[in-house]
């Protein structure tokens, strides 16, 4: 609503929003309209889409908007910074730096709801397009608005260009988080006429608020949102983007205090979720990006469970840009068993320049908090998520659930979503998502009694095996692959996890187009090939299928490569070694087993001719297995 905001008062010519909140309505019969769709540049909130009729705002709210009137700050990152301009007739002027000193910046910071000045520079924030203003202001500091300051004529009426002066305030000390035993943890607390008010959000609201508060807070990432206690306070509405509060939409309202974990000295930015980003430390009270060579997986492993999150998963400089301001100047020293970045140990770095691009970039795992169970997989099954020491049963409102389970599967890693079936009603955790978080710890979170959610993913089967096994009994596997012999036979098994029963096993061949697919008989499947050659060789593939669930799933193996030989020695030489052996070996089998008399003599030459010729007839068999169909005819007709 911000934008919405900026409009409304460039629109009445009067300066910056300095809060906005909501009223009851006024019944007095006057027409109400929603605006929606600003950029926040348009002159007029006709440029904006606008709904209304007759009616339209009944039993409704109204918007309700303070502008600073005489002097704004244009051109920054929210409504503490920018360039100073101010009014003058009816127009809008800059200030050059020689006429503003510290105790004007001090009542501009006033004037415009913001906390004490925190940097004043000539083009600091640009030069802007119009006038510059003709006078020097004299205030004293304590002046509330910077119309109520003496002035003067300037001594020189010259601006040189680039000192147009920016200021820079620090957020109000209007915002507080209590009872968590740090600043940057508890219940949001927002101070309003004289009083601390208790603040709570919507139910899809809540990440978004959770993040300005941190960012007001200067406390960096949101580590958690757990749900608080119903009471009546502010209700507070935001984008996500604003630098305060302030910059929000709020109301009165009865609903859940929100209470908010910061990560207080470490933050993620710029990346897809709460655990990943470029690594951001605080220094002096400003965040600097962290150089990758100062950084180091055990460094990584502390910030990884600082914020909540699992193991780190990719490391690398410029992987989330490289930010915009200052550069961490120390290098961590972490053993990667401490609880906070903070209680590591630091040295000063041996080089003090970090080149562009080194700015070191994190991604951590997701916790293992969240889990499906009962469904045969870990990609199926009923919802549950870890809180508070046990695992607590998961459910959502109907309209929610697709949004729940996507978010589910993409943080298990599961692929994406097949079905969502309800489960039994009971009590435990009623979770709420957009559906494009990476983790359910980005969802807000109650405590309610709903039907549980069954989640079945696409990812569900997990990958089956593939090996070879070659006629000596040795078993393959891997990309490298093995490599066959020409003529020798060899089987390709394919086999999976006994996850459910049933299923089939297709062997798919990259080098054409065959393919061969029989049932799973205890979970695995074997193709025998009798005969290797070149036909042969290429890459194979084992594809599992199974109807489970109502549905249809597959999964594929990794590849098996099979490289196709010629044996090391001609087949003849072979044929005659082994006939060789054979005779050498039935000789010293007769010598051994010799006997003096005549009987045995003949008994034993009898014996050395039959081993003899049973040594022939393995060798001819060998030969035929060995050789194609037009040696084994050849070889019958020299019979």
């Amino acid at each position: 609503m911000m934008r919405e905001n900026n409009v409304v008062c460039r629109e009445l010519n009067c300066g910056n929003p300095v809060s906005v909140s909501r009223g009851p309505l006024i019944e007095d019969g006057r027409r109400g309209v929603t605006l929606y769709s600003c950029s926040g540049d348009e002159s007029s909130i006709r440029q904006c889409g606008i709904r209304g009729g007759p009616g339209f705002c009944d039993g409704g709210y109204y918007h309700h908007v303070t502008c600073s009137e005489s002097v704004r700050l244009v051109d920054g990152a929210g409504l503490c910074s920018g360039r100073v301009e101010v009014k003058s007739n009816q127009s809008w002027a800059s200030v050059c730096e020689a006429d503003f000193d510290r105790q004007d910046a001090e009542v501009v910071c006033r004037d415009v709801g913001c906390g004490a000045p925190a940097a004043l520079q000539g083009g600091l924030y640009g030069e802007g397009e119009g006038q510059t203003w003709d006078k020097e202001f004299q205030c004293k500091g304590k002046e509330s608005l910077l119309l109520d300051c003496d002035t003067s004529d300037r001594e020189n009426n010259t601006c040189l260009p680039g000192n147009a002066v920016g200021l820079t305030c620090s957020e109000p000390d209007d915002v507080r988080l209590v009872g968590g035993g740090s600043r940057c943890a508890g219940g949001v607390e927002w101070y309003d006429q004289g009083e601390w008010r208790t603040v709570g959000t919507s139910d899809w609201d809540q990440r978004d608020v959770a993040a300005v508060v941190c960012r007001q807070l200067g406390c960096g990432s949101t580590v958690s949102v757990p749900p608080g206690n119903t009471t009546r306070g502010f209700r507070v509405s935001c984008s996500g983007s604003e630098s305060s509060l302030r910059e929000c939409f709020r109301s009165y309202d009865f609903l859940p205090g929100l209470t908010v974990i910061c990560s207080e000295s470490v933050q993620l930015v710029d990346g897809a979720g709460l655990c990943s980003g470029r690594v951001e430390v605080k220094s002096n009270q400003s965040w600097a990006s962290v150089c990758e060579a100062d950084f180091d997986r055990q460094d990584a492993e502390v910030v990884c469970r600082e914020l909540g999150c699992g193991a780190p998963a990719a490391l690398q400089g410029g992987l989330y840009g490289g930010g915009e301001g200052q550069t961490w100047d120390k290098e961590f020293q972490c053993k990667g068993k401490e609880s906070l970045l903070l209680d590591c140990d630091t040295s000063d770095r041996e080089n003090n320049t970090c080149l562009p691009g080194n700015a070191v970039g994190l991604t951590c795992s997701e916790p293992d908090d969240v889990r499906l169970v009962g469904g045969g997989s870990r990609c199926a099954g009923g919802v549950e998520w870890y809180d508070q020491g046990e695992w607590r049963i998961v459910g959502s409102e109907d309209e929610n659930q697709r949004d729940v389970a996507a978010v589910v599967c993409r943080q298990l890693g599961c692929g994406s979503t097949v079905s969502v079936l309800p489960g039994n009603t009971t009590r435990g955790i009623r979770v709420y998502c957009e559906g494009s978080e990476s983790s359910l710890r980005e969802c807000w979170r109650s405590y309610d009694l709903l039907p549980g959610l069954t989640v079945i993913c696409s990812d569900l089967l997990v990958q089956p095996d593939i090996f070879l096994t070659d006629p000596m009994g040795g078993v393959f596997r891997g990309h490298q692959g093995p490599e066959m012999f020409r003529g020798y036979n060899f089987t390709i098994t394919c086999s999976t996890q006994p996850q459910y029963p049933g299923g089939s096993f297709l062997l798919t061949f990259t080098g054409s187009n065959r393919t061969q697919t029989q049932p799973a008989v205890n979970h695995s499947a074997a193709f025998l090939f009798p005969a290797a050659d070149d036909s042969h060789q290429g890459n194979y593939s084992c594809v599992y299928d199974n109807y489970v669930f109502s549905h249809n799933f597959s999964s594929e193996s990794e590849l098996l490569s099979l490289t196709i030989t010629a044996s090391p020695l001609p087949a003849f030489i072979i044929r005659h070694v082994v006939v060789l052996l054979i005779l050498l070996t039935s000789i010293t089998t007769s010598y051994l087993y010799y006997k003096p008399t005549r009987r045995q003599k003949r008994v034993n030459r009898v014996s050395s001719m039959d081993l003899y010729v049973n040594a022939m007839e393995m060798v001819s068999l060998s030969s035929r297995a060995e050789a194609g169909p037009g040696e084994e005819r050849a070889a019958q007709g020299t019979e």
